[in-house]
């Protein structure tokens, strides 16, 4: 299967839209990789990366299991330092700012957060406020409306006293997004948010994940694995296989079958729906 994997991607029949071609965004961009290579220790996993971020939009990244999205999200939050190349953050370079003043700017929500036992929803919610705090300013209640509005917007007002751990799966998982909209950032990076959760909750997480991010004016960068979960919400699709962006730019481009044949080895027809105005995978059940 490997090997089949393998003669698979160097098929030249495979046509990947260049980056090149992707359309230039006409948008500001609030967050750029530039030719950044990074991994973790002596094993390197992304190489070379390019990466804008249009500001005011959902930016979503896709590949196949250990292609480097998480690792791209990490270098460019700051929890990572590239090797080579350099992540900026509104024309500043990240890993030169101190750690305060890029959590009032860009919060993360990492994969598979775990709370303390017993931990109250209130609790947890409030952490996303630790970045507005120092010594000489505690609690305000500039704070409290912060952290209120987080609750409301995620509809988790009426567990505010209950333990984390009392609560169902998704109903943490809004917690957890309340906690990083607590954060009062303009930009959201987020990890897998959807990861274990039944279809209807990845629905509901993601709608609230849209709504909050069009009426509050965020930018997100999202990592997902459900393509067609992927290819309804996102305004910006990266699609990243082997450390190596194969393509991004608008969803309508980019969603193509010869990019998922290139990036997934995955045979499947990409119909249009018009309905939604967005395309669709269809895997090939003879293939």
């Amino acid at each position: 299967m490997a090997q089949m994997a393998k003669d698979f991607y160097h098929n030249e029949k495979v046509k990947v839209l260049p980056l090149a071609q992707k359309p230039a965004t006409q948008k500001p961009i609030s967050l750029r990789a530039q030719n950044i290579s990074a991994g973790y220790g002596e094993t390197p996993i992304l190489k070379h990366i390019d990466l804008d971020v249009p500001e005011g939009e959902i930016t979503i990244l896709v590949g196949p299991n250990g292609c480097g999205k998480s690792t791209l999200l990490k270098t460019m939050a700051r929890i990572l330092t590239p090797s080579e190349g350099s992540v900026s953050l509104n024309g500043q370079n990240v890993h030169q700012l101190p750690t305060r003043q890029v959590a009032q700017q860009m919060a993360l929500l990492a994969q598979g957060p775990i709370a303390p036992e017993g931990l109250k929803v209130r609790e947890l919610v409030a952490q996303g406020r630790f970045p507005h705090q120092t010594l000489l300013k505690q609690w305000t209640k500039d704070d409290s409306v912060a952290v209120d509005w987080a609750m409301e917007v995620t509809n988790i007002s009426q567990f505010a006293e209950r333990p984390i751990d009392a609560l169902s799966g998704g109903q943490r998982q809004r917690c957890w997004i309340a906690m990083a909209l607590a954060q009062e950032t303009d930009l959201v990076l987020l990890d897998e948010p959807t990861t274990f959760l039944d279809l209807k909750v990845q629905v509901d997480v993601m709608n609230l994940l849209t709504k909050t991010a069009k009426e509050a004016g965020k930018t997100m960068v999202i990592v997902l694995h459900e393509l067609n979960i992927a290819a309804a919400y996102a305004d910006n699709l990266v699609m990243m296989r082997s450390g190596e962006i194969i393509a991004q730019g608008d969803v309508n481009d980019i969603f193509t079958r010869e990019n998922l044949r290139a990036v997934f080895g995955l045979d499947a027809r990409v119909i249009f729906d018009a309905e939604a105005g967005r395309p669709v995978c269809m895997p090939n059940l003879n293939g």
